[in-house]
């Protein structure tokens, strides 16, 4: 957002861009599980005592997946995928578990007021954040569920998305006062958990320390910069330019409370003037964390935030393209495009693709975690730490991952395959956001959670909870390369280098067998003695054939490329 300069009726600090309280998006936008047994319906009294025993397994205050997985009663499995998660989501760079490279995650573990606070989120459910007159319009609107509240709607992604108007979906801006609103809700419990009595005065007299002062930065930031400014402890009266080498003195968790609930009072008072205001005038380009703009052919909303994420929106029958000079900040999200090839060839930490349809979305490297949601036959080809699929039909992924994909919600006709594509700088650009080239776990997708029962369009009425719909594995026969235009900065000298994962041997027998096919066709044409009429026969099935299997492949978006951005 961008911060007016006139002081806030109720606090001054909401006004500074530099002390502006924020939710961290990552944690409620990356970091919810579809795990029952992550979710409590009591969270504070049931965390309170498994962060004892949490502690009590620890001698350094983390755990590994054993001691998560003992606690929590959760599989080994389940409980790397929480140290996994929190790996892509934690908010300092300096924290061990962010550091850690892959095989070191589980032997660093995480800390256990992290893991707490983690779980305590879990219950968070994504629901309308404001009411509309129209009951229509609120069955049509996102998220009016959930797959994470195990309610999932019955409209199609595409109709989910195209039901109505674009108006009626959540902005930027009311994204954030939702999450807002939880934390003001929770704000109690959240500081008691992190809180530890003083000694010899009993539960009642509760403090918080510089340490677990600094956790509450995982879910609430000041500033637009995060992670990337100042630590947490140090945006606050409490803790601000207190020397490292003496140990600060603890303050009343009450004192704390008070002071962050009205960062946070202010921050949605201010959300709800700058939200009024752009709804009773016209909308401006740069504000980006207001309601965007309807998407249409002539109308391309692609804005840069100020936090830290750039907005591509509503591209329609056309390519379009960023590369990592394009991009200002650390995230993408594409939303609500369709027909199109869409390029960011860029490194990135966060990337989210949502509502789009009948597209090819190319994203370079994403070191955090990519997620995927409300989406109908779009194929998405990313190099990333992790991604995660939600909701989405007849779409396929071609992935060079190096955690297991995770696959939530109503899905329907998903397909995986190996990264299949190559431009100059992507090696440059997963060195950069730390992806490992000699790991790919594309085809191990992970389906958690279960299918509504009473989502009849899916299901008919009667059927048990049905486990969610994981992805198969694509035919290496129909696996070909994704070829990005040079302009773009694609090369094309041959398919055994380019890539930077090792493709299956099947899949690279295949693309032997395609390569060596064609070099065989050529040569006949070349040495075919035809007539004119019988040349001219020839060409045309060859063109009826080759347009056939661009529209089969989806293909056929590359050539967008050729009608210029």
């Amino acid at each position: 957002m961008t911060e007016p300069t006139e002081p806030s009726t109720s606090s001054s600090l909401a006004r500074d861009p530099t002390t502006v309280v924020h939710p961290r998006r990552e944690p409620f936008e990356h970091g919810l599980l579809p795990i029952p047994r992550l979710i409590f319906s009591d969270p504070t009294q049931t965390l309170i005592s498994l962060k004892q025993k949490l502690l009590e397994l620890s001698s350094n205050q983390r755990v590994d997946s054993a001691a998560i997985s003992e606690s929590l009663q959760i599989p080994i499995e389940h409980a790397r995928l929480v140290l996994d998660t929190l790996a892509s989501i934690l908010h300092s760079d300096s924290e061990p578990l962010v550091a850690a490279k892959l095989e070191e995650i589980d032997s660093v573990g995480v800390d256990v007021h992290d893991l707490v606070l983690f779980l305590y989120i879990q219950s968070y459910k994504r629901l309308l954040p404001r009411t509309h007159k129209d009951s229509a319009a609120v069955a049509d609107v996102w998220p009016s569920t959930s797959a994470f509240d195990g309610y999932l709607s019955a409209l199609s992604p595409l109709q989910l998305v195209r039901s109505n108007s674009r108006r009626f979906m959540p902005s930027q801006a009311d994204e954030e006062a939702h999450q807002l609103s939880y934390l003001q809700k929770h704000l109690a419990n959240i500081v008691s958990l992190l809180a530890e009595p003083v000694e010899g005065e009993g539960e009642e007299s509760l403090v918080l320390t510089m340490d677990r002062f600094e956790h509450l930065g995982f879910l609430i930031q000041f500033g637009d910069k995060g992670s990337e400014g100042n630590s947490f402890s140090q945006c606050s009266p409490f803790f601000a330019n207190s020397d490292p080498d003496m140990p600060a003195v603890p303050v009343p968790a009450a004192q704390v409370h008070d002071w962050l609930l009205q960062n946070i009072v202010s921050a949605l008072e201010y959300i709800s003037e700058r939200t009024s205001s752009k709804e009773n005038g016209p909308a401006s380009a740069s504000d980006q964390d207001v309601a965007m703009t309807d998407a249409s052919t002539v109308s391309v909303k692609v804005s840069t935030g100020t936090r830290g994420a750039s907005f591509i929106e509503g591209i329609s029958k056309s390519s379009y393209a960023k590369h990592a000079s394009d991009i200002k900040g650390s995230s993408v999200k594409v939303l609500n495009c369709h027909e199109s090839a869409i390029y960011i060839l860029a490194p990135l930490r966060y990337a989210t693709v949502y509502g789009c349809s009948d597209a090819t979305i190319v994203l370079g490297a994403v070191g955090k975690a990519v997620r995927v949601e409300h989406c109908e036959r779009v194929h998405v080809i990313v190099a990333a730490k992790r991604i995660c699929i939600a909701n989405c039909r007849e779409c396929v992924f071609f992935l060079g991952v190096n955690q297991q994909p995770l696959i939530v919600g109503d899905n329907h006709k998903l397909q995986v395959a190996p990264y299949n594509t190559f431009y100059a700088q992507l090696e440059e650009h997963m060195n950069e956001v730390r992806i490992v080239p000699s790991v790919n776990r594309w085809n191990e997708p992970l389906a958690l959670g279960m299918v509504d029962p009473h989502d009849s369009l899916s299901h008919p009425a009667g059927v048990s909870d049905v486990q969610t719909e994981s992805a198969t594995q694509v035919d290496p026969e129909q696996f070909t390369n994704f070829v990005i235009p040079s302009w773009l900065g694609g090369e094309s000298t041959g398919f055994k280098k380019d890539n930077p994962f090792t493709l299956p041997d099947a899949y690279m027998a295949s693309q032997h067998k395609n390569h060596k096919n064609l070099e065989e066709i050529r040569k006949l044409l070349r040495e075919a003695s035809l007539e004119e009429s019988r040349k001219r026969e020839l060409s045309s099935a060859l063109h009826v054939y080759f347009k056939d299997w661009l529209y089969a492949s989806g293909n056929i978006r590359q050539l967008y490329c050729l009608q210029g951005d």
